[in-house]
């Protein structure tokens, strides 16, 4: 099927699916450091020192009050109900009745708490992993299905914040239960104890059968829903490829297959997960069967051993001990879901940012631009490289157009140019400097781009041509738009500049999106123009509209054009003809043409 992945600049080939495939598995071995994983998971809650404070002393104080209720009742039959002695009962009971309120009180106030914890703690993971992913290099996105990125930043951190607010609580009050209860035990009765203790390793035996083959599952099914919603995505972009060679049906059938694998994976993750519950249930309540009738014994057969009292509060103990592991047991898995999810989200934070050591931090560029003996592919794995020894010069203000057949590298010379990727060897200069000299942002604040496609932000018009330079005027946002012949249809929409773009709709034309973008471009006033078939694919009258805009904008710049249309490729200074990415020549138009080489015979089959 069809990969619909955008890319800044035309469509050449960044990585095969076996590629993509490998490159999963090596961050699906990556994804196994579970401790690694907690750690850094840890230090996101642990930010937020006041709330996860307030809420373990909270937590400590429910769990205490959990084991202080049962103690009292056993207390309360032993002194008051078996000797039948009322004297003071009223105050005990009120003592207990005061217990559970503060116990159902401080449980409330803990998950009050509990909520604003981890809101805060995925919203500083989804600002973080938003703003790494925009330092992050061209190639990273070329590399990855955006609908899988995108499940990442919504899916799998929705999954760690339920996590948070469902199992945190949970786990903490369970291990502080469990460790007074125990403790209480003890001290009550340590030979009940050992009786109660009898079911553990029936327990653990079960959890540990369970838990083994949940764990992998749940990261499959994590897995399994970034590939289906990457599937989804793929096919929203690419719809009127899907209709226009009518393979409906074939989208139809990988869709069910993959929703079919997920179905598969997620039937056996929760069927594994819902054995946990009943297992706990029948060792629950094996336990208290076992304690109810050795307890029994023993106040029948023993001299004051074990009480009645005692028996109640062990009774309730059974419960309240194998409680705990239960819902250790529980949220194990939807713990081992929240890893699974955050590991994905760290293997985006782990991914490395652009480097940029440049030393050269201001400067205003006159344009100057050269490819000294540039080599260069987007996988070592190439049999050849997509640039190979590409050497050229171009003076400031001075407009080239880049022709060739497809693959012929064309379009990753501004892949260079705009540092989307680095050279393999030579160097790429701006102004006599190398560009690894310059920081990122000053060659981008000078360069601007009309791409093939344009692509306008759901926002007003005017803000998309503003996009360009943040702090423009609306007289320079109109003054743009004159420039780049848009104001003429803008002003005649019904909110005029003020129109807000949304997707796929149809009161703006694909040629007046270009003029927009044009626009956009010029409000920077560049020093650099990156134009990629701006002009493909438009209307006769719309492109003269566009190819006047372009003169404009080419006014005064250095300017690189990939164009097809003659005319557009009469107009520059010089012609750049690339073939097996190396310039097979050069010159304007009726050099080429006289000298009846690659250019001449282009020509000759397009007549």
């Amino acid at each position: 099927m069809i990969d619909f992945l955008r890319r800044p600049f035309g469509h050449e080939p960044i990585l095969s699916k076996e590629d993509l495939t490998k490159r999963r598995r090596k961050e699906a071995a990556r994804a196994n450091d579970i401790p690694g994983t907690l750690k850094r998971l840890w230090k996101f809650i642990s930010e937020e020192k006041i709330l996860l404070y307030g809420i373990i002393l909270l937590v400590t104080l429910t769990s205490l009050l959990s084991i202080t209720g049962p103690f009292l009742v056993g207390y309360i039959v032993d002194n008051y109900f078996v000797p039948r002695a009322f004297d003071g009962l009223f105050r005990i009971l009120l003592i207990l009745l005061i217990t559970y309120i503060l116990l159902s009180t401080t449980q409330y106030i803990a998950a009050f708490l509990m909520v604003g914890l981890s809101q805060r703690t995925v919203y500083k993971m989804r600002r973080r992993l938003f703003s790494h992913m925009q330092k992050l290099p061209i190639s990273f996105f070329d590399q990855r299905q955006h609908g899988e990125l995108m499940s990442r930043m919504t899916n799998d951190i929705e999954t760690i914040s339920q996590t948070l607010n469902s199992s945190f609580i949970q786990l903490t009050t369970s291990i502080v239960t469990l460790i007074g209860t125990v403790s209480v035990m003890i001290y009550l009765s340590p030979l009940l104890t050992l009786v109660t203790m009898t079911v553990i390793p029936v327990l653990v035996l079960a959890v540990k059968y369970i838990t083994t083959r949940t764990g992998p599952l749940y990261k499959k099914r994590q897995e399994s829903t970034g590939e289906l919603n990457a599937y989804i995505e793929e096919m929203v972009s690419g719809q009127e490829i899907v209709k226009v060679f009518s393979q409906e049906e074939t989208a139809i059938n990988n869709f069910n297959a993959r929703a079919r694998s997920l179905r598969e994976i997620t039937f056996w993750a929760f069927l594994f997960a819902g054995l946990i519950p009943k297992v706990m249930n029948t060792l629950n309540n094996i336990s208290f069967t076992i304690v109810a009738g050795v307890g029994g014994l023993f106040v029948f057969f023993t001299n004051g051993i074990v009480t009645i009292g005692t028996i109640v509060v062990f009774a309730e103990y059974a419960r309240q001990f194998t409680r705990p592991l239960a819902d250790l047991s529980n949220q194990f898995n939807q713990v081992l879901s929240a890893i699974a999810g955050a590991e994905r989200v760290f293997g985006i934070m782990n991914t490395e940012t652009e480097a940029d050591n440049g030393t050269i931090t201001e400067r205003e560029i006159k344009g100057e631009i050269e490819f000294d003996h540039v080599t260069f592919s987007y996988d070592s794995d190439q049999l050849a490289p997509t640039i190979n020894d590409l050497s050229f010069r171009i003076v400031p203000g001075e407009s080239i157009a880049l022709i060739g057949a497809t693959g012929a590298g064309k379009t990753t010379v501004m892949q260079l140019l705009a540092r989307f990727y680095e050279t393999d060897g030579g160097a790429v200069k701006i102004d006599g400097d190398d560009i690894l000299d310059y920081q990122r942002s000053v060659v981008r604040s000078q360069t601007a781009f009309v791409l093939q496609e344009p692509y306008l932000f759901e926002a007003t018009i005017r803000e998309n041509i503003r996009y360009g330079r943040l702090d423009a005027t609306d007289e320079e946002v109109i003054e743009a738009a004159e420039l780049a012949n848009a104001h003429d249809f803008i002003i005649q929409l019904e909110a005029g500049y003020d129109t807000v773009l949304e997707a796929n709709d149809g009161f703006v034309s694909q040629g007046q999106k270009q003029l927009i973008s044009i626009a956009r471009a010029l409000i920077t006033d560049p020093a650099i123009l990156l134009l990629d078939e701006a002009t493909s694919s438009i209307d006769t009258v719309t492109e003269l509209k566009i190819q006047e805009a372009l003169e404009r904008l080419m006014k005064d710049r250095t300017s690189i054009i990939i164009a097809h249309r003659l005319n557009t490729i009469k107009a520059v200074d010089r012609i750049f003809v690339m073939a097996h990415g190396k310039l097979a020549e050069s010159g304007t138009d009726s050099e080429l043409m006289a000298h009846g080489g690659h250019y001449y015979q282009m020509i000759a089959d397009n007549e």
